[in-house]
């Protein structure tokens, strides 16, 4: 079966948005890289890539540590994941997923 070219979006994402690319997005909602609103559907990798440098770029500057972001930052992280992590388990998604391959 050929992969779809194109995301179908955050809202409509595998366990709820709870896959890699979920996390990107996310992440770029946190350091307003791209607006809450933006769920990303029709996107193709290439701007995924060129996102999630971005993304990084961001992590970066804190060492990759929800600690160390600014208040603001951190409070925003805080709301956003929590909203992703109550959407993921209203559809179903319960972090199994994660941590199978955890001993």
């Amino acid at each position: 079966m050929k992969k779809p070219e194109t995301y179908v979006g955050i809202n409509n994402d595998l366990n709820g948005g709870m896959t890699a690319i979920g996390k990107i997005i996310r992440d770029a909602w946190v350091f307003g890289l791209i607006p809450e609103t933006e769920t990303c559907e029709g996107w193709n990798l290439s701007r995924f890539d060129a996102l999630l440098h971005e993304v990084d770029t961001e992590w970066d500057k804190y060492s990759c540590m929800v600690s160390h972001l600014p208040e603001e930052l951190r409070e925003r992280h805080q709301r956003i994941h929590d909203e992703g992590i109550a959407r993921a388990k209203a559809a179903g998604w319960a972090g199994e997923s994660e941590t199978n391959n955890e001993s």
